[in-house]
């Protein structure tokens, strides 16, 4: 019975050293746990905030791409006015220019009749003389 007791005691302290060793180690675990966690926790925020940081910075370049785009759209329609300028000025003179051309022409054809009516009456004056000649030659 001594020995049964001796057996029980032995059993009873083996196992309140097995749940000390037992609680130990889950300390030592809980607390590793603890431990990554708020590693994971601090990574988690550091990425986060490494994210929100270049999520705004992004959106800075965005804006300014968005500012340099309207500015391009801007110079692109000005230069579409520039060019809808030129063609009407172009347009005019080309205009100008017919115009003179038509009146040219027409004082060339003046010109040209007038010439012909002096050819016409310088041909009828050397005929005239032609014929003076031919009379007095006859003579």
């Amino acid at each position: 019975m001594v020995f049964e007791r001796a057996k029980g005691l032995v059993r009873k302290v083996t196992l309140e050293l097995v749940y000390e060793v037992v609680d130990e180690r889950t300390k030592e675990i809980i607390s590793k746990i603890e431990e990554l966690e708020r590693k994971r926790e601090e990574d988690f925020k550091y990425i986060n905030q490494k994210i929100d940081n270049q999520t705004g910075q992004l959106r800075g370049e965005i804006g300014q791409l968005r500012g340099e785009m309207g500015q391009l759209r801007q110079e692109i329609g000005q230069l579409g006015n520039e060019i809808k300028r030129l063609d009407e000025k172009i347009d005019n003179q080309t205009a100008q220019l017919r115009n003179e051309i038509k009146r040219l022409d027409e004082k060339i054809d003046n010109q040209t009749a007038q010439l012909r009516q002096e050819i016409v009456q310088i041909n009828h004056r050397i005929d005239t003389v032609i014929q003076m000649l031919s009379d007095l030659l006859r003579r």
